[in-house]
């Protein structure tokens, strides 16, 4: 038997050159993207970020939280990376978008599938069988491999392939950036239980004082000093202290409650956190050419930036279904009726079959689906570009706290040293009974005021810091991640 010859020479490649023209008929005429990637250096920045001293290490390192110096918090963030369910979500997107990127890969190489089939069949005396076949029962089978290529002359499947490994990379930067959200979420989490801590311990003193000062008014009425009017009003102010502490310790609940959900444990865990030891990790300090270095620094935008990529290499395979596509299908095995006979060499069946499939009239169905690749490439570039300026924007406000903040520390503490001074100088009035009690209550309350405030500043600070480090990318670092 001879085999069939197959020859894909001049006469070949003059057909695909006139399917190739042919293909006009479904043309591209008019559909391209429109937006356009900014410049980062372009965005004006310039007056905002002016007044914050620069610095050539002022980048934070990957384990920025450190920096605070409290050790509780540095094992509460290892066990949130390690165990938080959210990074194993994570993880499990960069599986799946490698998979999607090895199916994609796997259309460009050959296919070769194996069949093996056995029927048992009785064929009629009145049909296409002659005798002795007619009017018997035989078994007939078939074994035999069959191979398929798909040549992919104008890149479709590796356009798509190249879209979908771009696409695994935005999922790992992706992960890269759960890994900075979710450190960022335990480390102000810890800041407010401190906060909440600070507070308490003026609540605490609030409540001491006030205990004290009705003591002192009980014994200027069994004196005959005070009426029981002012005792009745120093009694009234100590349920609102007590109430103040019990809100307290709802939110230091909540808050622990918190932490200990990013950690991905039961709420038991947060009880077992002690007081926080935080401490402002250092001046506010800007790296050099803040926003050139952020498209590499900010794995947000990275990520993006991969998206672009892969959106630009969909339009490439959108394109390349204009085109011809050229398959090669090769089939070699053996097919008989009557089992005994398959292994014979007259059982042998091959065939090779070249076929070139051409879109010619599809109903708009590739410019379409064109044009929507388009619209996806732009989408992908307006995110980016929004996500630029956002990330400018993040960098800019907690520059603007730190330098708030330290103004106010500055009036804060003056302040609080007046405060005090006028509360003493009431309560001295008050005990030698040149004063009343309303004017201590007054002078206490501005005593109050100025500890939150101070125990305010402190949190803002600090949040502030935990936000810079996080807008500047958490110490992420393309080269090594």
């Amino acid at each position: 038997m001879t085999a069939p010859r197959i020859v894909l020479g001049l006469e070949a490649l003059a057909v695909i050159a006139v399917l190739t023209l042919l293909s006009a008929c479904a043309g591209t005429g008019g559909i391209a993207p429109q937006a356009k990637t900014a410049n980062a250096n372009a965005l004006a920045e310039t007056r905002t970020l002016a007044t914050t001293p620069v610095a050539d290490a002022a980048w934070p390192a990957q384990d920025w939280w450190k920096a605070y110096g409290d050790a509780q918090l540095d094992k509460l963030v290892a066990e949130a990376l390690e165990g938080s369910p959210s990074m194993r979500i994570a993880d499990a997107r960069v599986r799946k978008a490698l998979a999607v990127a090895g199916v994609a890969d796997a259309a460009r190489a050959p296919q070769v599938n194996a069949n093996a089939s056995a029927t048992w069949q009785r064929y009629p005396e009145h049909g296409l069988y002659p005798p002795p076949y007619a009017g018997s029962t035989r078994a007939s089978a078939d074994l035999g491999a069959t191979l398929s290529y798909d040549l992919d002359l104008f890149g479709r499947h590796r356009a798509a392939y190249e879209a979908a490994l771009d696409e695994a990379h935005a999922a790992e930067v992706d992960r890269q950036m759960a890994r900075l959200f979710l450190s960022a979420a335990v480390v102000k989490a810890y800041v407010e239980l401190q906060h909440i801590d600070a507070q308490r311990e003026v609540a605490a003193a609030l409540l001491k004082q006030r205990e004290q000062l009705a003591t002192l008014v009980r014994q200027r009425q069994a004196a005959g000093i005070d009426s029981l009017v002012e005792v009745r009003q120093a009694e009234a102010a100590l349920p609102e202290a007590r109430e103040r502490l019990v809100q307290l310790e709802e939110t230091d609940a909540t808050t622990r409650h918190r932490i200990a959900a990013l950690l991905g444990q039961g709420p038991d865990r947060g009880l077992a956190l002690g007081k926080p030891q935080l401490r402002v990790a250092s001046a506010a300090l800007l790296p050099t050419t803040v926003p050139a270095d952020l498209l590499g620094r900010r794995p947000d935008i990275v990520g993006l930036r991969w998206r672009i990529e892969a959106a630009g290499k969909g339009i490439d395979a959108a394109r390349a279904e204009f085109y011809p596509n050229v398959n090669l299908v090769a089939l070699a095995g053996l097919s008989s009726i009557g089992l005994p006979n398959l292994l014979q060499a007259g059982s042998l069946n091959a065939s090779v079959t070249p076929a070139i499939h051409l879109p010619i009239f599809e109903g708009g169905r590739l410019r379409a689906n064109l044009a929507g690749k388009a619209a996806d490439y732009d989408q992908a570039v307006e995110t980016y570009n929004q996500a630029l300026s956002l990330a400018l924007r993040e960098v800019a406000d907690p520059l603007a706290a730190f330098r708030t903040v330290a103004a106010q520390r500055r009036e804060v503490d003056e302040g609080l040293r007046v405060a005090r001074d006028a509360y003493d100088l009431a309560l001295l009035r008050y005990r030698e009974g040149l004063g009343n009690y309303l004017q201590v209550l007054s002078a206490e309350s501005q005593v109050l005021n100025q500890r939150n405030l101070e125990a305010d500043l402190a949190a803002r600070e600090l949040t502030a810091s935990v936000d810079l480090a996080r807008a500047l990318g958490g110490g992420y670092d393309p080269q090594h991640s």
